[in-house]
C-alpha cells in the first residue's frame, strides 16, 4: 500500500505544480504502462484469411492451411460449399461413409476446439483435371494433431477435392472431399 500512497503524493505535488491537464496526461501514460504484461505475447490482430485468396486453386489450399493453423472456422466455413459432401472409407464396415456441410462444420469446430495445435502441410499434387468452373485435385498432405504434449497424432494421405465456382472470377468452394488418409 505504501508504494501506492507514494504515487498519490507525487501526483498531488504534480497537480499543484503543473495543473490538472498535465496530471491527467501523466495518469493516462502511467495507466497504459501499468497494463502491459511483458510476459504475454503480443496480440495478433492479423486475420488468417489475409494469408490466402480462394479465387485461385493454390489460394484455396492456402486458405485451408491457414484455417487449420489458426484453428479458425471463420476462415474454413466460406471454403465449404452449401452442397458439400465429405467421403471417407469405414474399413471396419467395408463401406464408404458420407456427411454434408453441417456435420463437416461441427466436426471441424470440434477438432479446432479440442486441439492445442494443428500443423497441415500440403505435399505434391498427384493429379488434377480442370474446367473453367470445376477442378478436381488429388493432393498429398501431412497433418500433425497436438491434443496435448502427451497426445500427438500424425495423419498422412491424400485429399481428393472437387472445387467449383459459379463464374470464372468467383472464389472456389469445396463441393466434395474424399479423404484418402491413413487415419
Amino acid at each position: 500500500m505504501e508504494p501506492v500512497q507514494g504515487k498519490v503524493q507525487q501526483l498531488s505535488r504534480l497537480r499543484r505544480a503543473a495543473g490538472g491537464a498535465a496530471c491527467a496526461a501523466l495518469l493516462a501514460l502511467a495507466g497504459a504502462a501499468g497494463c502491459v504484461n511483458p510476459f504475454a505475447p503480443g496480440r495478433d490482430d492479423g486475420n488468417a484469411a489475409s494469408a490466402c485468396d480462394p479465387h485461385t486453386v493454390d489460394g484455396i489450399f492456402q486458405c485451408f492451411q491457414a484455417a487449420y493453423t489458426f484453428r479458425d472456422t471463420l476462415v474454413y466455413g466460406p471454403l465449404v460449399d452449401a452442397q458439400f459432401i465429405f467421403v471417407y472409407r469405414d474399413y471396419d464396415l467395408g463401406i464408404d461413409q458420407t456427411w454434408g456441410r453441417d456435420e463437416e462444420m461441427r466436426s471441424t469446430y470440434g477438432l479446432f476446439q479440442s486441439t492445442q495445435k494443428l500443423d497441415l502441410i500440403w505435399n505434391n499434387i498427384i493429379s488434377t483435371s480442370a474446367e473453367s468452373t470445376t477442378v478436381n485435385v488429388v493432393r498429398g498432405f501431412n497433418l500433425t494433431v497436438v491434443y496435448n504434449p502427451g497426445q500427438i497424432d500424425q495423419v498422412s494421405g491424400y485429399a481428393n477435392l472437387t472445387l467449383q465456382r459459379q463464374n470464372p472470377g468467383d472464389p472456389w468452394k469445396i463441393v466434395r472431399w474424399r479423404d484418402e488418409s491413413n487415419f
